[in-house]
C-alpha cells in the first residue's frame, strides 16, 4: 500500500494553483471539470502517481472559504535549504508562519509556511545525499 493523495478543499483554485506551482514548484499534474457536480479538481506534485504521492486541490463552485478545524495539522515537504526556500515564497506574496531554524530540542532545520486558504506546510530541511 502507498499513499495516492491528499485532498484540500481551497477558496480559489488558480491561486492555489500558483502557491504550489510558483511558490513550492510542484507541477500542474491535470485537472478534471465536473459541472454537472459543480466542482473541479487540479493535481499538483512533484511527480505522478504511482510514484510520487499528488494533493488534489478540490475547488466545489460557489465556497469560498471553509474552516479548517482542530484536527488537520499540516503537510511536510522535505527541501534543500529551508531559509532560501522561505525568502522564495515570501518574495512571491507567501506567507512565512515559522522562520527557519533547528526543531526544539533538535538539530533538523525547519520552517513553516501558509498556503492561501490556511493550510500549513512544513519545510523540513534534507541535504542531499
Amino acid at each position: 500500500m502507498r499513499i495516492l493523495h491528499t485532498m484540500l478543499r481551497v477558496g480559489n483554485l488558480q491561486r492555489s494553483i500558483d502557491f504550489y506551482t510558483k511558490l513550492l514548484g510542484m507541477t500542474l499534474l491535470h485537472t478534471t471539470d465536473r459541472p454537472e457536480q459543480k466542482y473541479t479538481l487540479a493535481f499538483v506534485g512533484y511527480g505522478s502517481n504511482p510514484e510520487h504521492a499528488e494533493l488534489e486541490l478540490t475547488y466545489n463552485y460557489g465556497v469560498e472559504q471553509y474552516e479548517i478545524g482542530t484536527a488537520f495539522g499540516h503537510i511536510a515537504i522535505g527541501v534543500e535549504d529551508a531559509q532560501q526556500t522561505c525568502e522564495r515564497i515570501a518574495a512571491g506574496g507567501g506567507t512565512i508562519t515559522r522562520a527557519a531554524g533547528p526543531v526544539k530540542g533538535g538539530a533538523t532545520v525547519i520552517a513553516f509556511v501558509q498556503d492561501p486558504d490556511g493550510y500549513k506546510i512544513e519545510l523540513i530541511e534534507r541535504k542531499p545525499d
